[in-house]
């Protein structure tokens, strides 16, 4: 994973996830607790409401992205630069600056009057943003979007939003962002939803990764919450969002975001890495949990056939693991001569021991029980469960499970109605 150095802010996963701060200067924009025209105000905002409470990075927006209003032009824009730069000028806090613009002209006045970074809505859609963020060494956010000045964020096929990311490549200094919320009619909180579940295979690129998340409806219509109503769904979200992989976080909350982020880092499984020195051979473990994000990794060093279609580095890169249940002798059978000395060499197949009985669970008041007994006649007797017959657990690639499929189909439909559904999951 490259790690950013954005103005002395290191940003990866060498460093801790970093908490952007939001400032708009547009009077059209939705959020009325960031939205500042006065620089005395709005620097006062800044560094009590933002740099005071944690945030590493303060991104200034000179527009609302609403999709029902007009886009600025970039004349427009460099109009109400002049109260950006003013209020950072007047705050006395220590943070990354960024402007958050589509246009390379606004960015260029921006980090030439002060700021240290842009957040590029448009995600390169103005092919001369990587040009003036190399020229001013600057670290840029890039935001998947179509090749639209017009249109930001509204990638209408979550498929599509990967390739998206890479429109008129990368500078050294690019921070991915996959873009969750309604920049569009298109995209719906469905889409949102897969993105984050997806959220892993972002990182394919080898970049840091940056989500704006902050009372999203998305995530409000979970649990069926106003925006005034949505800052726990938001900080759950977070601390998921920095589990799975993500380095910086957007908010306007950020005393509770940064501590969100702190409890997701924390948690966060720990990814090997060695190496550094010029004559070592440096190591670093990929978090890689479903075949496509795998495919993602091959793609990206260039992997020997990997674009060609020879996905079989990718399907052997994940491992799953299956409980089954209510097997007779002869799925047993068939499992254990599979994965035995069969061509599922990448699957195993453990059969439980018989006389081990599943710890019987007691109700309680939360599924209508009383507590304090157990099984369905409350004699303490286990419930026989939903079906008879062995226990095992079936444990391999998406290709060795596969293969399992291939060799048991048809020693009884219960077995391979099983295999069927863990195919079809599987893959």
């Amino acid at each position: 994973m490259r790690n950013v150095d954005a103005a002395g802010l290191g940003i990866g996963d060498d460093h801790p996830p970093r908490i952007m701060g939001v400032l708009n200067v547009s009077e059209e924009s939705p959020y009325d607790p960031s939205v500042y025209d006065d620089p005395g105000e709005a620097a006062a905002y800044v560094d009590d409401e933002l740099i005071g409470e944690g945030a590493d990075i303060v991104d200034v927006g000179l527009e609302s992205a609403n999709k029902d209003l007009d886009v600025l032009s970039a004349e427009q824009e460099l109009d109400r630069l002049d109260t950006a730069v003013e209020t950072l000028e007047s705050t006395s806090g220590d943070a990354v600056w960024s402007i958050e613009t589509r246009y390379h002209e606004v960015a260029d006045e921006a980090l030439s009057r002060g700021f240290d970074m842009v957040n590029d809505i448009c995600g390169f859609a103005d092919p001369e943003m990587p040009r003036v963020c190399r020229e001013h060494d600057a670290a840029v956010s890039k935001m998947a979007s179509p090749p639209d000045l017009e249109r930001p964020g509204a990638v209408e096929d979550v498929d599509d939003i990967y390739e998206a990311l890479s429109m008129n490549g990368f500078t050294d200094k690019t921070i991915l962002d996959p873009a969750f919320g309604g920049w569009s009619e298109a995209k719906t909180h469905d889409d949102d939803r897969e993105t984050f579940h997806r959220l892993r295979e972002f990182r394919g690129y080898g970049r840091p990764l940056l989500v704006s998340i902050n009372r999203k409806s998305f995530l409000k219509t979970i649990a069926g919450r106003s925006t005034e109503e949505a800052l726990p769904v938001s900080l759950a979200a977070t601390s998921m969002a920095v589990e799975r992989g993500a380095h910086v976080i957007r908010t306007h909350d950020v005393a509770e975001t940064r501590d969100a982020a702190l409890v997701g880092a924390e948690f966060a499984r720990d990814r090997h890495s060695s190496g550094g020195d010029s004559d070592a051979v440096s190591v670093e473990e990929l978090d890689v949990t479903t075949v496509r994000e795998a495919e993602r990794h091959l793609d990206r060093i260039g992997a020997a056939g990997a674009r060609q279609g020879d996905r079989d580095a990718a399907g052997n890169a994940v491992v799953r693991t299956y409980e089954l249940s209510g097997l007779d002798d002869a799925a047993v059978g068939a499992l254990r001569a599979a994965t035995v000395g069969g061509d599922a060499s990448g699957a195993a197949f453990a059969l439980g021991d018989p006389n081990r009985a599943e710890a019987p669970s007691p109700p309680s008041a939360t599924d209508g029980g009383t507590g304090g007994s157990a099984g369905p006649a409350g004699d303490g007797s286990p419930d026989d469960g939903p079906a008879s017959g062995r226990r095992g657990l079936l444990i391999g690639t998406p290709a060795a499970i596969e293969s399992v499929r291939e060799a048991v189909s048809g020693v009884s439909d219960p077995l391979d109605a099983a295999i069927d559904e863990i195919a079809r999951d599987v893959n």
